[in-house]
């Protein structure tokens, strides 16, 4: 499939989400293949495979946390966390207005409530498909160096944004305000997740001081990212609180505390991504075989779609455009990096799916399946051809891995 991709210009991520696609329930799964282990015969048997998924999220973050060093901090901090806020703010903001509108006008389509949410899951960017084509075509420059920081960023800003408005929702549907879980349970979340994201990062570094083979150094990180995976799935109360981790922002945390302090943090991240691929691969194709295409034979979820897309995609570009211009990034910035972080996966329907229990919570979910179907075909492309534009991927030459680089001849020595 990464073949054909290529051949018609397309990254290979959106090969690995057709593939998926393909391996489905909605196609070789009506065939029944499944029962010879062709394929997925129901959505349920891709669920249960879930947790390669939360494994791929936590090396994808882990990676992502060697963009955070200070060097990069100190030059692009402040941009990174101005553009990172308020491009989701300004998103948030737009497709509230939007929907809420579109409440006023057919009450019966949406809720008050459910326009409230779906304005806040509007934030979140999908870091994995950005990642896999920066890394793919070897994309380098100011652009994508803040483009990564920001998809970084955005968890803890749409984890805050989220909290908030899901829990106005309920205020809404329940005629009560829950100030815990609006104000104090998404800082408690951000704050226990970078803790034990820092604590990891500098245990991993005070134990891999103890090997120098190149493969055990590898090993020891493999595990502490899987040891932090399992540990972000923990939850537990202290008083009326309920405490829980976001797997993104532990494993981010922990390889951007682990990249500042080892000092040779840069070859063994480079290791540990080429090792990580095949695991990046097979997220994307459970995550194209999870696309429900049973949503696209509702008119009402393609009607609410197609204004959620349309607004998010606006609010997205106009933010970045707007807050890179505030803190003076390059004309490239302004222009492209939006269209970056149109991409939308995982932490959306993460999101959605604890909006199940608002009064039409399912119409909800199956809003952001039908936008995440779209983000996660289109997005890679247009990632792909903004980073191009802005002249941060050098046009791929003809390489091959069987050939030995020959020498011309004759050579001298001389």
């Amino acid at each position: 499939m990464s073949r054909l991709a290529k051949a018609i210009h397309l990254p290979a991520v959106t090969s690995y989400l057709l593939a998926g696609l393909l391996l489905g329930p909605f196609f070789l799964g009506r065939l029944s293949l499944s029962n010879f282990g062709i394929g997925f015969g129901t959505l349920e048997q891709v669920d249960s495979l879930s947790i390669i998924t939360q494994v791929a999220l936590g090396f994808i973050a882990f990676v992502i946390g060697n963009e955070f060093r200070l060097s990069t901090l100190e030059s692009m901090g402040r941009q990174a966390i101005t553009v990172g806020i308020l491009q989701a703010v300004m998103t948030t903001a737009l497709v509230d207005a939007a929907l809420v509108v579109l409440h006023f006008i057919r009450p019966d389509i949406i809720s008050m409530a459910s326009a409230i949410t779906l304005g806040a899951i509007a934030a979140a960017t999908a870091p994995a498909a950005t990642l896999m084509v920066v890394k793919q075509y070897k994309a380098d420059g100011p652009l994508t160096r803040l483009l990564l920081m920001v998809v970084a960023l955005d968890d803890a800003v749409g984890l805050v944004l989220f909290s908030a408005s899901f829990g106005i929702a309920n205020a809404l549907q329940q005629g009560r305000i829950d100030a815990i879980s609006i104000l104090v349970e998404p800082v408690v979340e951000i704050v226990f997740s970078l803790g034990l994201g820092a604590v990891a990062g500098f245990a991993l570094n005070q134990l891999e001081i103890y090997f120098h083979s190149r493969s055990k150094r590898m090993s020891l990180s493999v595990a502490f990212v899987l040891l932090t995976v399992g540990l972000s799935m923990v939850t537990f109360d202290i008083g009326p609180i309920h405490c829980g981790f976001s797997l993104l922002l532990v494993c981010m945390m922990t390889g951007t505390v682990f990249c500042n302090i080892c000092p040779t943090s840069d070859e063994l991240m480079d290791r540990l991504d080429r090792w990580v691929s095949p695991v990046s691969i097979l997220f994307f194709v459970l995550s194209g075989a999870e696309l429900d295409l049973n949503i696209l034979s509702d008119p009402l979820v393609l009607l609410i779609g197609v204004v959620y897309i349309a607004f998010r995609s606006l609010g997205k570009i106009s933010g970045a455009f707007v807050s890179g211009r505030a803190t003076r990034c390059s004309r490239n910035i302004q222009k492209y990096l939006g269209i970056t972080l149109l991409p939308q996966a995982g932490v959306a329907l993460g999101m959605a799916a604890e909006a199940a229990e608002l009064s039409d919570g399912h119409m909800v979910r199956n809003v952001v399946l039908f936008s995440v179907l779209v983000y996660e075909l289109a997005g890679p492309t247009l990632t792909k051809l903004a980073l191009t534009a802005a002249g941060e991927i050098t046009p791929e030459g003809r390489t091959n891995a069987r050939m030995a680089n020959k020498p011309e001849f004759p050579v001298s020595l001389d």
